[in-house]
């Protein structure tokens, strides 16, 4: 996952059952120029054989800004830290698909803490994949901590006032920002599907490895087998 990531890695722990071991390796990314993105795939390598020494039941390459970037990108590195680990490799673009498929969503509402140019390649990457994104909403911040330093009372408000009756599904996308804690509550309160970045992977990766657990509080999508 990202260096800068202060987050994910808490909320994968808290998704994921007590028996279910997560071994977290780190590639580097601290901002949001498309240089810095391209980059942190550079080294893709050495940390998918890293994980790839506690003989993983799999592999994830966890970065929704990296992952929907282009799909070239997208294949090669998940292709490469397939190679280097010796295990099935899950990228988060991969598991937001999934995800959005389980819960047959087809028009989003999509909220993030990203820069332009990044809500717009994600975008982009689902029109690709048959979604409509109906509003799109970033912050136009550039770095993890920052996004990180958001409580989660902040994507509760600003998705409520995106509020869209014929929406299908509410994305709060990046897997730095505190919005798992709000997922259920947004749920009730919207009456839609809300998904995170890092809830989508944690349900994926226990999906591709044949686990399914079901944790409750954090949304919809953990009952989807």
């Amino acid at each position: 996952m990202p260096s800068g990531n202060i987050v994910a890695e808490g909320d994968l722990a808290a998704l994921l059952p007590r028996d279910i071991s997560l071994h977290v390796t780190r590639l580097r990314l601290t901002g949001s120029s498309r240089e810095q993105l391209n980059a942190m795939a550079e080294d893709v390598e050495t940390a998918a054989s890293l994980v790839g020494d506690v003989d993983p039941a799999v592999v994830g390459f966890h970065c929704t800004a990296v992952s929907t970037l282009s799909e070239q990108l997208e294949r090669d590195i998940l292709a490469r830290a397939c190679s280097a680990s010796g295990r099935r490799v899950v990228a988060t673009s991969e598991a937001i698909v999934s995800a959005l498929n389980a819960l047959t969503a087809r028009t989003l509402v999509l909220i993030t803490p990203y820069v332009d140019h990044i809500v717009k390649s994600e975008v982009a990457f689902l029109n690709r994949h048959g979604f409509d994104v109906i509003d799109a909403h970033g912050l136009g911040i550039d770095h993890p901590r920052d996004m990180a330093a958001l409580p989660p009372e902040d994507w509760l408000a600003l998705t409520k006032e995106h509020y869209a009756q014929k929406t299908d599904a509410y994305f709060v996308s990046c897997t730095a920002i505190r919005s798992l804690e709000v997922v259920s509550l947004l749920e009730e309160q919207l009456g839609k599907p809300v998904i995170t970045s890092n809830q989508v992977m944690a349900w994926h990766l226990l999906r591709t490895a044949g686990f399914n657990d079901q944790p409750h509080g954090f949304g919809h999508l953990l009952s989807h087998h």
